[in-house]
């Protein structure tokens, strides 16, 4: 059973959303504030929900800073009332994995928890070797010279795409619906600070730029 835990500070609003969690067979471990929420970091989570505004001085950004001290890969859901691009910038700069902005309804919050799960924890059974990098799919590791590269699920995610494709070139859209979904609504800027983080990690990959369309891996 995967375990979630949900940050949200209206207690309503809260409540619905574990009500739904539950149904769908998920372990939820649920808190109103950010202090007990970073309390807790440390123990066996699968996902995380995050409310960015908190009625508290901690902020979601607050504690998907300390999640990311102790695992760069759980995966990571934002939740705000406000709808801005610079919001959703700043959450994949930290490590989340989408944003969902309020009022939003709890089956499509659930939606894009199954869809998350099912994307980090679908076992593979390949390992794709790319230059100096050994990618492990089971595992959803990256190696360089025995020494790993910590990727977040969305670099692990978009790196895989360009790794079974080399050579075919990708648009920002095409990359978005597959990276983030059918759903996501927001610019398009969230690709090329993916692509920026992948190849600060990884600078012998060969993402090359197509100007005014997307990307390509040679």
């Amino acid at each position: 059973m995967y375990t979630i835990c949900l940050v949200e500070d209206e207690k309503d609003l809260n409540d619905l959303i574990m009500s739904y969690l539950k149904r769908e067979n998920y372990e939820v471990v649920n808190f109103y504030n950010g202090e007990d929420a970073i309390d807790y970091i440390g123990h066996p989570v699968h996902l995380w929900i995050l409310d960015i505004m908190l009625g508290d001085t901690i902020s979601g950004y607050d504690i998907i800073k300390k999640i990311r001290e102790l695992d760069p890969e759980v995966p990571v859901i934002f939740t705000s009332a406000r709808d801005q691009d610079l919001d959703k910038i700043i959450g994949l700069e930290l490590g989340s994995d989408d944003y969902v902005t309020k009022p939003y309804s709890p089956k499509e919050l659930v939606l894009r928890v199954n869809r998350i799960i099912k994307r980090v924890y679908s076992k593979g059974t390949n390992i794709i070797q790319y230059g100096t990098y050994s990618i492990d799919i089971d595992k959803r590791l990256v190696l360089e010279d025995d020494k790993e590269i910590v990727l977040t699920s969305l670099e692990f995610d978009l790196l895989l795409m360009f790794i079974k494709n080399i050579n075919k070139s990708f648009s920002r859209e095409e990359i978005i619906k597959h990276i983030w979904g059918e759903d996501y609504f927001g610019s398009d800027r969230v690709v090329d600070d993916l692509v920026r983080r992948i190849r600060k990690k990884m600078p012998s990959i060969k993402i090359k730029t197509i100007y005014g369309f997307g990307y390509r891996l040679t």
